[in-house]
């Protein structure tokens, strides 16, 4: 099946990557000015994880796609993750099977098809320490058990994830060296996807988009949506103009309320704090910790990259305006260490907290007494003047979120596309060829890293290589100290694309 260009005539849908994937500020500059002149069949407003995702699906099927972001790729909730491609444990300890169902399929999709070079497994160790009581140890090794089931009906392999299992306080400790043996009485193992990188999903999503002919245009602005355009704002020059499209999809996550007057956006606040992981003893599995006195609520300490841990995360009512980005109390800083605390040797302290960073979740407000009750089901709803909104889900799910939206805009306004084909795509590889000179030790980052993130991820500043494509910024004195290395290599690299 064909798909409607800007004068009319149809074009056949594309059977495989036709166009580079590489994004950069020549590309950009291009596509910008078409998009003033050139009507768009799909219009996505936003540039997190169901932005890049919607845009993806749009242009697998054929579509004249553009994405306009007010910011970078990856600049809101989508970098702020746990990093997990989960099966959703929660959400079959409240009774959420659909939900748990459904993210059950997509980590397999991600896992097996679409993002296997994206995605490691990941051991996840549930430690029946005293400071887990009973009842929380037999409802999550219950909700383990469960789990693997969802895994088997998605048809993942054992290759791909583990079943979980019990394991004694010798191989508990062995996995995690900082538990406190003290009352241990070793704990239950189970496995989930963790990404390498949650923000750098959300690039190669776009990057993908683009190889099918996407425009992914940052740093442009929606100032107004209607059914078939937006009038939009160029940020850097302040230029003011016009993109026409036959369908406009608003997936602007907690921004979505200041679009889409019809919707009630409840947005929480997740925080992390990130840790040394030899203060931990570098655990080569993460802890799953519940909450005091819940069944359905947990703590995660995550290994990462570099020697570094995670822990997070919360769950807090964020009312009022949302801002550009989200600060984590101390409130909840202390909470999160206290919550690990419980069942490690030795307390870690408030001074040994490198970094914190938070998110905030664009929950669909239900009326509910608190935010961990909101269900993270995703809801597409069309609104008054005719463009389509999606939101709530969580990153696991991006794939089907992106499906429904443009089912709904192919539905609605008549676009003569195929199906969605994004469960078996696979996303676009990320090669970073050359030399390997090291210019942080400390984070192994170097010179080819920084110029691939400009010439190839669509990094415009300092900012963005240092807190969506590396990373680095999570701990601020590695920003600082890198900072000063980066900003050559960036502005050589942007000069040199023109």
């Amino acid at each position: 099946m064909g798909t409607r260009t800007a004068g009319g005539t149809r074009r056949t849908a594309p059977a495989m990557m036709s166009a580079s994937s590489a994004l950069n500020v020549a590309r950009r500059r291009a596509e910008l000015a078409r998009s003033a002149e050139e009507k768009v069949d799909v219009l996505v407003v936003g540039g997190g994880i169901t932005g890049a995702g919607v845009a993806l699906d749009a242009a697998s099927r054929g579509l004249r796609v553009a994405l306009i972001e007010a910011e970078d790729l990856a600049f809101g909730t989508s970098r702020f993750s746990s990093k997990l491609v989960h099966g959703g444990l929660r959400y079959l300890a409240t009774g959420d099977f659909e939900t748990a169902k459904e993210s059950a399929l997509e980590r397999h999709l991600l896992l097996t098809t679409i993002a296997p070079h994206l995605i490691h497994p990941l051991g996840q160790l549930l430690p029946f320490a005293s400071g887990i009581s009973l009842r929380q140890r037999v409802a999550g090794a219950v909700g383990m058990g469960m789990g693997d089931l969802l895994r088997m009906r998605a048809r993942t392999p054992r290759a791909a994830l583990s079943a979980p299992s019990f394991v004694s306080a010798r191989s508990a400790t062995r996995l995690v060296p900082a538990l406190d043996p003290r009352g241990l009485r070793g704990g239950m193992l189970s496995y989930d996807g963790q990404l390498v990188d949650d923000a750098r999903l959300v690039t190669t999503v776009a990057r993908t988009a683009a190889a099918l002919g996407a425009r992914i245009l940052t740093r442009v602005r929606a100032v107004a949506l209607r059914g078939d355009g937006a009038s939009v704002e160029e940020t850097t020059t302040g230029e003011r103009f016009e993109i026409r499209a036959h369908a406009v999809i608003n997936a602007t996550g907690v921004w979505a309320g200041g679009l889409d007057q019809t919707i009630r956006v409840r947005p929480s606040r997740g925080t992390h704090i990130v840790l040394d992981a030899a203060d931990l003893g570098n655990p080569t599995a993460a802890l799953t910790i519940p909450h005091e006195g819940s069944i359905s609520r947990y703590i995660f300490a995550l290994p990462q990259a570099h020697g570094r841990m995670i822990v997070g995360l919360t769950d807090e009512d964020a009312p009022g305006p949302v801002p550009q980005v989200a600060e984590p109390t101390e409130r909840e800083i202390e909470f999160l260490l206290s919550s690990l605390n419980r069942v490690v040797a030795t307390s870690i302290r408030r001074d040994q907290v490198h970094g914190a960073f938070a998110g905030l979740r664009p929950l669909v407000d239900s009326g509910s007494g608190t935010t961990a009750d909101v269900s993270r089901k995703h809801l597409v709803t069309t609104a008054d003047d005719g463009f389509i909104t999606v939101l709530g889900g969580k990153l696991t799910t991006y794939r089907r979120m992106a499906e429904d939206a443009v089912d709904v805009a192919v539905r609605t306004r008549a676009l003569p596309a195929s199906p969605s084909r994004t469960s078996s795509l696979r996303l676009v590889d990320r090669v970073v060829a050359g030399s390997d000179e090291v210019i942080d030790a400390s984070t192994g980052l170097t010179h080819t890293e920084v110029d691939f993130a400009v010439r190839v991820e669509g990094a415009l500043t300092v900012e963005d290589v240092l807190d969506r494509r590396t990373r680095i910024g999570l701990v601020a004195a590695d920003r600082e100290r890198c900072r000063p290395i980066i900003a050559p290599i960036v502005a050589h690299t942007l000069a040199d694309l023109g």
